[in-house]
């Protein structure tokens, strides 16, 4: 069993305004002391990131966020900061066993920790921040079936017989509308697409996909393509909810359109250096 420190802002307009608040900077100073000394009481040299959510652009600081990544105490603080914030990314931060970090609603957030960590910290105080103590755990990622199918040899063998028509390769890294890339494969570039993709990614390929722009797509989730569709890394802007119109897609650029709920041809999960995998996606059309 461990014990769930929730901390949160006192005030219902710090709540509610979050980082526009008068009171925020000394809401996050209590936090930010408080978190760097639960880290430390735990005996964490670094915090994993993991459930990675990226709905805008990462900006430049956090340029290198990939699930799986180790970041130490002090940018672990600033990511928690983001999340808070409203701002995101959003994720989650563990050290499996010991320290178990997630951002709640209304500027809180949730912290894990072993008993033995509670009874040290002792009593909490704070101006603008209020701390309490509950017996819990984290609850397990919400992934009904698991992708088993793991990115190896054969995956990238039976990806290059497919590979002389038009085939797309999805890479999701992260949930979220930007949290995907997407390459087109041809026999000679197979090898690369290999070594480009990131551990713990979900990887989809979808062989001569209907990539013309017809208007019964407006209404749905659609990722749109830049011209030329030459083989390697592509150019894409996704659509979520759809457009108002195929000419406001077409004229920004991108005349090839895919309908979000297209099935793929082959999943899989690329592994950690190690062989291991690690990541964790539903199966599509599961919940």
């Amino acid at each position: 069993m461990s014990i769930e420190l929730i901390i949160s802002p006192r005030g219902e307009n710090v709540r509610a305004q979050l980082a526009d608040a008068p009171a925020w900077s000394a809401y996050v100073t209590e936090l930010r002391r408080v978190l760097l000394m639960v880290i430390e009481k735990s005996d964490v040299a670094f915090l994993e990131v993991g459930e990675l959510l990226v709905s805008e652009p990462l900006p430049a600081r956090f340029s290198h966020l990939r699930n799986g990544l180790e970041v130490r105490p002090v940018d672990a603080v600033d990511l928690v900061e983001e999340m808070v914030a409203g701002r995101g990314p959003y994720c989650r931060l563990f050290m499996p066993g010991r320290l178990h970090v997630e951002p709640g609603w209304d500027g809180a957030v949730h912290i894990y920790v072993r008993p033995s960590v509670a009874v040290d910290l002792g009593e909490l105080g704070g101006g603008e921040a209020s701390f309490r103590w509950r017996d819990a755990t984290p609850e397990p990622a919400d992934v009904s079936k698991l992708v088993d199918a793991v990115a190896d040899e054969g995956f990238w063998s039976a990806l290059r017989e497919t590979a002389e028509g038009v085939t797309l390769l999805c890479e999701r890294w992260a949930h979220g509308v930007y949290g995907c890339r997407w390459f087109r494969v041809a026999p000679g570039n197979v090898t690369e697409l290999a070594r480009l993709v990131r551990p713990r990614s979900l990887l989809r390929s979808i062989s001569a996909p209907d990539l013309r722009p017809k208007p019964e797509i407006l209404e749905e989730d659609f990722t749109a393509f830049a011209a030329p569709l030459v083989p390697g890394e592509l150019r894409y802007k996704a659509y979520p909810g759809g457009a108002d119109s195929l000419s406001e897609v077409v004229t920004a650029g991108f005349p090839f359109v895919l309908a979000d709920e297209v099935s793929g041809n082959r999943y899989a999960v690329v592994p950690d250096l190690d062989g291991v995998v690690r990541g964790q996606w539903e199966k599509p059309g599961e919940s």
